[in-house]
């Protein structure tokens, strides 16, 4: 399938998808936000894909933002429909069930940074940049940018840099926790191929309920989220590949999962 906004490569069970608009800075269109609902769910059910590398074209920018001419022109109800658009992108790379790894290689602002925050790892470049610059044009973000930074760097962070609409570089982005890793511009793409390798080595379907059991559960109170965990780890029990795990350990050899 080709995209007119995308590039997307699949190499040993890892997919590569780059926005591909390095003269706009990969700015966020209409069109592209429903190209990367696409891809996405393309790999969501594509057995080969085992996770996913989610990057920018060029050297300058991840993703540097909406498409402000496309802001400009909205209403009330325009703009709802504009946010509730993002939304469902953004919730579908969270809720994929295969991990997906932010290489930020450059700017992530305004909708930029709410993408990296859908994707459950974020590794960036030495020279990326990180923010929530809404504010600066009069709105607010909408692709789910007050909710996710709050539950990541938590509420005090999150409103500091969604009310000045301030950046943040690499290493304080690491601080805040925004960011699991900050690499050498050269080392991002490697260091994030390496990362996955090493994921889609254990179980699949362990992997897949790591994943459901942290998304849905941060969202719950503490005893439903422990109930969910519970019933999570009975569902793997019942699995070929917690076997295979389990004995692979006692016989002390390396696993052989299949996913079932």
């Amino acid at each position: 399938m080709n995209y007119e906004n995308l590039l997307f490569e699949l190499e040993e069970g890892i997919a590569i998808v780059t926005v591909n608009r390095p003269k706009a800075l990969n700015a966020l269109t209409v069109a592209t936000v429903g190209e990367l609902l696409a891809v996405f769910q393309r790999v969501k059910d594509d057995p080969h894909v085992r996770g996913v590398i989610l990057t920018g074209a060029g050297e300058k920018a991840f993703v540097a933002g909406a498409d402000i001419g496309e802001i400009h022109n909205l209403d009330g109800l325009g703009g709802a429909r504009f946010a509730l658009n993002g939304q469902e992108m953004t919730n579908h790379i969270q809720h994929l069930g295969k991990p997906v790894v932010a290489a930020v290689n450059g700017f992530a602002l305004g909708g930029g940074c709410e993408l990296a925050m859908a994707c459950h790892v974020r590794f960036a470049a030495e020279n990326a940049r990180f923010g929530q610059p809404e504010v600066n044009l009069g709105v607010i973000p909408g692709y789910g940018g007050t909710q996710r930074l709050a539950r990541l760097v938590g509420l005090g962070r999150a409103l500091e840099l969604c009310l000045t609409g301030d950046m943040v570089d690499a290493p304080e982005a690491y601080r805040l926790g925004l960011v699991n890793k900050v690499y050498p511009a050269a080392e991002l793409i490697p260091k994030s191929k390496e990362f996955l390798k090493k994921v889609i080595s254990k179980g699949p379907q362990a992997v897949a309920y790591v994943l459901h059991a942290c998304n849905r559960g941060v969202e719950m109170g503490l005893g439903d989220a422990l109930r969910l965990e519970a019933h999570l780890f009975g569902l793997v029990c019942a699995t070929e590949d917690m076997k295979e795990g389990t004995q692979a350990f006692l016989e002390k050899r390396p696993a052989q999962f299949k996913g079932k």
